[in-house]
């Protein structure tokens, strides 16, 4: 498997992938970066599919955070091959974001630092990128990712369930974080266990794939190589 195609999560974007991409290319993987516009699932979806469509051949998927939520159901796709969950949302039909957050067995403390605009976009505060978004990252890692924060849509991404769930029909690797405030453990465990996902684990906050990209890109390395 050649083709890795990457998808980001909520307040990022494509560039959250930077320190993973020339780590899986040194490996020999063709990789895309999605830009997802986080304006809904379904948009976010579609243009995970368009960036399928144009590449050649069988792909791994790989999502982080709530890029798990678009992965699930863009993952059915007949060219994805195999889903990596990166410190992510791995929901089952029917399910939100929003709704594990509320029914995560453990509260994420980040949840108290993420606020919605008139329109419902919703944006994490300074305090929520320091202490529980991106607390491994350099200060001048953290400022960037505060000014370049893409406004997410709380109902039409966040608040929006899968319908097809393509973990029940292809093999897919987790990489669970060990201090996620975001996602507590406890609840990635839980996903992952369901999904019969072959489980990996590092010590490490929520925005691992910029603190942790060797680990990340071990990860997906083995999917690419059918868990090899």
């Amino acid at each position: 498997m050649k083709n890795v195609v990457l998808v980001h999560g909520a307040w990022v974007d494509g560039s959250s992938w930077s320190k993973v991409i020339p780590l899986l290319e040194a490996k020999g993987l063709h990789v895309v970066s999605v830009q997802i516009p986080l304006s809904s699932l379904a948009d976010d979806v579609a243009a995970t599919s368009r960036a399928l469509a144009l590449i050649d051949g069988p792909a791994i998927l790989v999502g982080h955070s709530y890029g798990g939520v678009v992965i699930t159901q863009a993952g059915n796709d007949p060219k994805v091959k195999g889903l990596v969950y990166i410190a992510a949302f791995a929901p089952d039909a029917g399910e939100s974001v929003l709704g594990l957050t509320k029914t995560s067995p453990v509260p994420s403390p980040a949840v108290a630092q993420i606020q919605p605009d008139s329109n419902g976009f919703t944006k994490i505060t300074k305090q929520g990128i320091y202490e529980d978004f991106a607390e491994e990252l350099s200060e001048s890692e953290k400022e960037v990712l505060l000014a370049t924060q893409g406004p997410t849509s709380g109902p039409n991404a966040l608040g929006a369930p899968v319908t097809e769930v393509a973990w029940k029909t292809k093999p897919s690797w987790t990489l669970i974080t060990l201090k996620d405030r975001v996602i507590p453990f406890q609840a990635q465990q839980f996903m992952a266990q369901r999904s019969n996902a072959q489980v990996s684990s590092v010590p490490a906050s929520h925005l691992v794939i910029l603190a942790h990209p060797k680990e990340v890109a071990e990860v997906i390395e083995r999917a690419a190589n059918g868990g090899k």
